[in-house]
């Protein structure tokens, strides 16, 4: 008895200390979680790449200024012969050359190509703004579903504790009546071991919504040991429609709009392929200086100065049909995105119009559930009336008490499966809560 006591303190103690924790809402949890979840943030940081990638000079559209400088010095044993027969001779001699300058080279066309890689950086872009949508949807829908489960589990504790108070109710009116003689020592024994139990059950929930609370900080990418309270309530959502969910599918589901991207890249990529095919033409144009001297020859010094400029062209005349084959897996490239389109979409309508029949389910598991705990509830209160007047056995306490714990568990699995299915519908149509 004395154990008993103990836990029961101890379990009081613990819900009294759940009462003094933080709330934490809904909308909380997901701005934090927006703020800090490490798979948004690198996907915000992957975009922000691509973001300095679409520059015009990514894209080959800029001229390439270059400064060089060189500078080389020797040492030789140096002999002449000139046309005269005049010998020349000189050991050791010395040479240097210093040259400098400023020059621009500047492709000014190539069929095209630079025009269809700028747009396939903005395309790649885009790509990368539609993976921080799925990535934020997939966590926000992540963290809705951990939060309704806190909430499930939550409504379990409670009815748990329920159960542990009735039981306690039942083992103070056995010992009540095993004092005054009316009641057996067995009838005392079942109540203990029923209260035992449910105290047990009501551990291992705690284990588990705590367990759950962890993975909620996790989520948030917060400190893992901060402990809180959630809300009581679950609002399910009864109006959704399946030709609506469709619809919205096919034109927000990130995944969907992705393949769009890649279609777009992969004609893109075509474009450039096929801008081999002309000519490319370039302007060069710089400012150079050159200073050599020589210990022996004609001249000792040799200095000069300058702007030189040009253009040049090259045409791809053949190239062992490369370029055909080039053009050719592009073509098929592009069938390719074209098939994934379609795959993604058939996919996507497959997953909404299961997942709404399950949806559908739930909602009318929730609703006949839901009737079933106040039956289950009214059937406790008349047997705990007769239980109290002693016109039924403790076995059929014990039977009226686990209907109702049974059913306000079915009740609220069946409330939190449709809230579940509603969260995982919404995602599929691409919504961001």
């Amino acid at each position: 008895m004395k154990r008993n006591v103990i836990i029961t303190l101890l379990l009081s103690f613990i819900l009294i200390q759940a009462h003094a924790q933080q709330m934490l809402t809904l909308e909380e949890a997901l701005t934090t979680t927006l703020s800090n979840n490490f798979n948004i943030l690198l996907a915000k940081n992957d975009n922000k790449i691509d973001i300095e990638n679409t520059s015009l000079g990514s894209a080959g559209m800029l001229p390439a200024v270059t400064g060089t400088f060189s500078r080389s010095n020797s040492i030789q044993n140096s002999r002449q012969v000139r046309n005269d027969g005049q010998v020349q001779q000189i050991s050791n001699a010395k040479n240097d050359n210093m040259s400098y300058g400023v020059n621009l080279n500047w492709t000014v066309f190539d069929g095209f190509g630079m025009f269809a890689r700028r747009d396939r950086f903005k395309e790649i872009q885009r790509q990368g703004e539609a993976e921080i949508k799925f990535e934020v949807i997939s966590q926000l829908s992540e963290v809705i579903a951990t939060y309704y489960g806190l909430v499930q589990q939550k409504r379990l504790l409670n009815a748990l504790d329920t159960t542990i108070t009735l039981s306690q109710y039942r083992v103070t009116l056995a010992e009540n009546r095993l004092e005054i003689g009316k009641g057996s020592k067995l009838d005392l024994l079942n109540a203990k071991v029923d209260l035992n139990t449910d105290q047990t059950n009501l551990l291992r929930q705690r284990e588990s919504f705590q367990n759950t609370k962890t993975y909620l900080n996790q989520l948030m990418t917060r400190d893992l040991g901060i402990d809180f309270q959630v809300e009581d309530e679950m609002k399910l959502d009864t109006d959704l429609k399946l030709g609506d969910l469709i619809q919205i599918a096919d034109q927000q589901n990130p995944q969907v709009q992705l393949a769009l991207i890649n279609r777009r890249v992969a004609e893109l990529n075509l474009k450039a392929v096929k801008a081999e095919r002309y000519p490319k033409i370039g302007l060069n144009t710089g400012y150079n200086w050159n200073e050599s001297h020589s210990s022996l020859g004609f001249s000792t010094e040799n200095k000069n100065k300058g702007l030189n400029y040009g253009v040049t062209a090259s045409l791809n005349i053949f190239n062992g049909f490369i370029q055909n084959r080039n053009e050719r897996i592009a073509k098929f490239q592009v069938q390719s995105t074209e098939i994934q389109i379609q795959q993604q979409k058939q996919s996507i309508q497959a997953q909404v119009r299961t997942l709404f029949q399950t949806y559908i389910t739930n909602i009318e598991l929730a609703d006949v559930e839901k009737k079933n705990e106040e039956l289950a509830k009214e059937n406790l209160n008349i047997t705990m009336d007769k239980f109290r007047i002693g016109t039924i056995t403790t076995l059929e306490v014990r039977t009226a008490q686990l209907n109702y714990i049974n059913a306000m568990t079915r009740s609220y699995t069946a409330q939190y499966d449709a809230k579940v299915s509603e969260i995982r519908l919404k995602e599929l149509t691409g919504e961001t809560y």
